[in-house]
């Protein structure tokens, strides 16, 4: 008798179905069954927010939600960020203004950046540092993740007013 469960959500604007035990986590059933290998592990017990994805529009660290809990949430990860191949605006100010090293944070600083503009369109150098508290980087300094992310808003706002 299999334990596994079928669970149905919705993963970057499309409907996904998969088979998953009840202590897989989101994290593992990612990377592992649907081969979105985006998101990053880095410490498994939510302490360094590699993991980021977006669960019903709120930043949550992947490796601490059980998949199962996952039934008819939308999911939004790293690979859902860009839109019909463009990079957006926060992954294009990380590149631009080198906020990145090694790549194992930038995911999760990337996608809590999103939740961050789509809460707060124009946040304080502040209002991001506190924001983006629970992710960490061990080569950046985080001063080039945070002038990214002021950089995509400024991005945003600026595309907001012209369009």
């Amino acid at each position: 008798m299999s334990n596994k469960h079928v669970i149905s959500l919705e993963l970057n604007g499309d409907a996904v179905e998969f088979l998953c035990e009840p202590r897989q986590t989101l994290l593992e059933v990612l990377r592992d069954i649907l081969h979105l290998t985006g998101t990053k592990e880095g410490c498994s017990n939510g302490n360094c927010g590699a993991c980021t994805v977006l669960f019903n529009g709120r930043p949550v660290v992947s490796c601490l939600v059980l998949a199962m809990e996952c039934e008819d949430a939308k999911i939004r990860t790293i690979e859902g960020v860009a839109c019909d191949g463009a990079l957006d605006e926060i992954q294009n100010a990380f590149l631009e203004g080198a906020a990145l090293q090694c790549g194992i944070c930038t995911p999760g600083f990337i996608v809590q950046a999103q939740a961050l503009l789509d809460e707060n369109p124009n946040p304080s150098e502040d209002e991001i540092r506190f924001y983006l508290a629970g992710n960490l980087c061990r080569c950046t300094g985080y001063d080039k993740i945070v002038r990214a992310v002021q950089a995509a808003a400024e991005q945003r706002r600026a595309a907001t007013t012209a369009g």
